[in-house]
């Protein structure tokens, strides 16, 4: 709880109240990608838990035959629910409103949709760090060993999420991680929530100045580039020092920049450690 609280508490106020220039813009992607590293560091704390758990259940109950493995499996992931639906709350109250993102559904009027929507993101991105976590640990033994195997995929689904990196730049094999990642899909859903349909203030420093050619104004000068690739002028009518902003809405900015999945191989993946195989002799014993 504190690990959640603390540090979304931390982000959204080293971003607090960003605003809808471009560097606020990459403020407030920012404070998303930050956000999304604290899926390492909830996997390295329910793994071992759950090698606790396992280690009673395969002591006592399979033995027993109290309940079968399948059931542990799932119930194990259903008890984490309630605490990702509890960290989801906090962590949506102690980032969004901080950072200011509520102001970017203001010109819309659907604050509330858009918050709703942003808290499910968060919902869901809990969800898949505890699936996650059961998921990279059971197949081994060790908790080190899962939580090794969880670092190496962690790492590689926050740096190629598109946040550091637009998928075009990446080579051709980081670019089928980039596609398969299910973070991409959360970090894609969770910047269209927060920036889709809002409009951009440049600072005076982010403005492209330039002189026009061919005696015409600005907007004579720059007409077929904005029909074509949106932007805006300060001012169409000067002949000179034509001041340009290259992105007129966040939608032209967001263009740059699993869940039942991870039950089903977690299942899979403890039948394939865990679970005795009969041999082929045996079989035909039993026949």
């Amino acid at each position: 709880m504190a690990l959640c609280t603390i540090i979304s508490l931390f982000i959204g106020f080293i971003f607090f109240r960003a605003p809808t220039n471009i560097q606020g813009l990459q403020s407030q992607m920012f404070s998303i990608f930050c956000l999304m590293t604290i899926f390492r560091q909830v996997v390295q704390q329910v793994i071992p838990q759950f090698v606790i758990q396992r280690t009673i259940y395969e002591a006592r109950e399979r033995l027993l035959k109290v309940y079968t493995w399948k059931v542990f499996i799932l119930s194990q992931i259903v008890v984490e629910m309630p605490w990702n639906s509890l960290m989801a709350v906090l962590m949506f109250f102690s980032w969004y409103y901080p950072v200011g993102l509520y102001r970017n559904a203001e010109e819309t009027g659907k604050v509330t949709e858009r918050g709703v929507l942003v808290f499910l993101f968060l919902w869901l991105f809990m969800v898949y760090t505890g699936t996650f976590a059961i998921l990279v640990v059971s197949g081994f033994d060790l908790p080190e060993a899962g939580g090794n195997l969880g670092d190496l995929m962690s790492t590689l689904s926050l740096k190629l999420c598109g946040i550091l990196s637009a998928s075009e730049a990446l080579p051709r094999f980081w670019i089928f991680i980039y596609r398969v990642s299910p973070m991409t899909y959360l970090v894609d859903g969770l910047l269209s929530s927060v920036l889709a349909n809002t409009g951009i203030t440049y600072a005076d420093n982010e403005f492209l100045t330039f002189d026009p050619a061919f005696n015409s104004n600005c907007f004579e000068y720059m007409k077929i580039h904005i029909d074509k690739h949106g932007g805006y002028l300060l001012d169409d009518n000067p002949t000179s020092n034509c001041q340009f902003c290259p992105i007129s809405e966040t939608n032209q900015y967001l263009k740059t920049v699993y869940i039942i999945c991870n039950i089903g191989a977690s299942l899979l993946s403890y039948w394939l450690y865990w679970v005795p195989k009969k041999s082929a002799g045996e079989g035909k014993k039993d026949k």
